[in-house]
């Protein structure tokens, strides 16, 4: 019987170790200065990008624009930094710049091409949107959801499908946006006063855009009370602000005008009846015990 070798157990075949060292011995060096040169392009970049995107969304008022210059860059700076690395290895730069270059052109080809076919969300980062349900501002985006941080504090990670498939507001669309100030007043006030007050507090409020001209209309008048509607524009950006700063000098300019502002109520009336609705009730009584009942009454 033949015996069992032991020592050729696991054994690397001694050519492919002896190759493996003439290769280290010949590129060894330069593969490791290769990859030095890789890792620390791409640290320097990662520093880089962050400071030159805030600069270009400074120097460039559309952000998408910025956005897409600050991308380019990026490929620039990765394009050069591989560059660098595959020449300190020792390998021919010229055909991995022109792969480079194909990709590069391929891509921004395809951006150009089929931009107007892909779908894309009708908002931009930092933008106050309502979507999905939700009121807040956008504060990222990726492929695959949006994050929105709503007025409370809270974080929702909303999927792109979800908002594409609903009705979405972006309230930074136009520069403007038209207000309500609605003012409830008693039926015994004097309206056209009220009116004055009311359209003399928008105007003088320096927020609040000339053209359209702030106007004040009768909206209403039920309920138990006049409602009074303000209509002005203001910057999207000084809406909410300019909303509530109204609606507070108006309840105080009404009080110090003596116009009483009223509120939702019903009022209810009691009479007392007269000695001929008496009359009447009990004769009708009297008719309702004279007659049989009917078969409708005698189940109740």
């Amino acid at each position: 019987m033949a015996e069992f070798d032991f020592t050729r157990v696991g054994a690397v075949p001694m050519p492919r170790v002896e190759e493996f060292e003439k290769i280290m011995t010949a590129y060894g060096r330069d593969m490791i200065m290769g990859i030095l040169v890789l890792i620390a392009g791409l640290f320097i970049i990662r520093l880089l990008m962050k400071p030159l995107r805030e600069g270009l969304a400074r120097i460039i008022k559309t952000p998408m624009a910025a956005a897409n210059t600050a991308n380019v860059i990026h490929l620039l700076l990765l394009s050069g930094v591989v560059s660098a690395a595959v020449i300190e290895v020792g390998i021919d730069v010229m055909p991995v710049f022109r792969l480079f270059m194909v990709i590069l052109l391929s891509v921004i080809g395809l951006m150009i091409f089929l931009r107007p076919y892909i779908p894309t969300l009708p908002f931009k980062v930092g933008q106050t949107v309502k979507a999905a349900g939700l009121l807040g501002k956008v504060e990222a985006t990726t492929f695959l959801n949006t994050r929105i941080r709503t007025f409370d504090g809270k974080v929702f990670f909303v999927p792109n499908r979800t908002i594409l498939n609903d009705i979405v507001i972006n309230y930074h669309y136009t520069p403007t946006r038209r207000m309500k100030i609605d003012i409830p007043i008693r039926y015994d006030q004097d309206l056209m006063k009220a009116k004055q007050v009311l359209e003399a507090l928008m105007i003088e409020d320096p927020r609040v855009k000339k053209t359209p001209r702030p106007v004040v209309w009768v909206l209403d008048m039920s309920n138990g009370f006049i409602r009074l509607g303000g209509r002005c524009w203001a910057d999207n950006l000084k809406y909410w602000a300019t909303r509530v700063d109204l609606l507070e000098k108006a309840k105080l300019r009404f009080d110090n005008e003596g116009i009483v502002i009223s509120y939702p109520h019903m009022g209810v009336h009691h009479f007392d009846a007269s000695a001929e609705d008496r009359a009447l009730e009990e004769r009708a009584a009297a008719v309702r015990r004279s007659r049989p009942p009917t078969p409708e009454e005698d189940e109740m």
